[in-house]
């Protein structure tokens, strides 16, 4: 029996917190890929607006700071919409650390929501730590085990 706990093997490594979000572009923290061999991002779409939309992308870049972003090619969804019923469904995206451009090393999720304020939130978890047990995202308040 393995003594490592789940939360242990794929800690949380970023979000944008759950909410009623208005207009606009929301980020997760920088997240360091030195630390994880994979990525998993979970897009969440609650509730909506009338005719809102719901992107979502994979942004890497070469320090914690953000420095020299840009988008990492082919991590992005299908826009989700309002107008297609794609409210209360979610999205994945899958990243691998040897999938970023050369010297770059960190990611973020960025998650946009267009035209109408929406119910919407995202959860990066880190897998394949390269050193476990790895830490939890800061905004994580209790691990139960």
């Amino acid at each position: 029996m393995l003594n490592i706990l789940p939360s242990d093997r794929s800690p949380v490594a970023g979000v944008i917190d759950p909410d009623a979000l208005s207009t606009g572009t929301y980020t997760t923290d920088w997240i360091n890929m030195e630390d994880f061999a994979n990525l998993m991002a979970v897009i969440q779409a609650g509730t909506l607006g009338s005719s809102a939309t719901l992107d979502a992308k994979i942004v890497e870049a070469e320090d914690g700071s953000g420095t020299n972003s840009q988008d990492l090619t082919d991590k992005a969804i299908t826009q989700l919409t309002e107008a297609d019923s794609d409210s209360d469904k979610q999205a994945v995206i899958n990243v691998r650390a040897d999938e970023l451009s050369a010297g770059y090393t960190h990611v973020q999720v960025s998650m946009t929501v267009g035209t109408a304020s929406s119910d919407a939130a995202a959860i990066a978890l880190g897998f394949d730590a390269r050193f476990e047990p790895e830490d939890q995202a800061s905004s994580v308040d209790e691990v139960v085990s």
